[in-house]
């Protein structure tokens, strides 16, 4: 098994692009499976993220619009209108805690721990 702390031992941009379509990814489908290691590093940015929805300025638009990617909801909203006109608010009134990781058995191939990361 691979030691945790070597999953993003690439190139910083490798690892600033893969959070970003992760982060991108859980907003607009509202959970992922991913690797463990991954969910534990992407929850700190789709926390910020959502803590940036709550409130609904410029400035945190610009801020969220900087870090996602533009990728269209089900609806054809962009992921950016999404995050601010769905998701935020249905958080407003909580201080924190927008995402659960749920434990999966190892993935078959390479036994990596697997998790769901999934908005509460």
């Amino acid at each position: 098994m691979a030691n945790p702390t070597q999953l993003f031992k690439r190139n910083s941009t490798w690892k600033k692009h893969v959070l970003r379509s992760l982060s991108t990814d859980v907003i607009v489908y509202g959970r992922i499976t991913t690797t463990e290691t991954r969910a534990k590093e992407l929850r700190k940015h789709v926390e910020r993220l959502i803590t940036k929805a709550k409130t609904n300025t410029l400035a945190s638009r610009r801020l969220a619009a900087a870090f996602l990617r533009d990728v269209k909801t089900k609806d054809g909203k962009s992921a950016l209108s999404h995050l601010f006109e769905n998701v935020g608010p249905k958080y407003k009134d909580r201080n924190g805690g927008y995402t659960r990781i749920i434990k999966l058995p190892a993935r078959l191939g390479d036994n990596s721990k697997m998790a769901i990361l999934e908005l509460v």
